[in-house]
């Protein structure tokens, strides 16, 4: 059973980089060119890494779409950190 727990935990964290991977591709080169424009502090990008690290793949990327699709003119504003 302890080894299926170390199993687990370690495919969770390989999901979790292969997550961050593309946010943070996104930080390094897209992000720059468009410049801020995020609502939100956090950034959305920055929400969405700490919610993968604090949440694991499942609930983080959730956390994530949800975040990412409220930002827009009919969405929130101001400061929403990681709950």
């Amino acid at each position: 059973m302890r080894m299926l727990r170390k199993i687990y935990e370690g495919f969770k964290k390989i999901l979790v980089f292969l997550l961050i991977i593309p946010v943070r591709i996104y930080q390094w080169v897209i992000s720059p060119m468009i410049g801020p424009s995020c609502r939100y502090t956090p950034t959305c990008s920055v929400y969405s890494v700490q919610a993968l690290k604090k949440h694991g793949p499942f609930k983080g990327l959730w956390l994530a779409i949800k975040r990412i699709l409220s930002c827009n003119p009919w969405g929130g504003s101001g400061h929403d950190p990681v709950p």
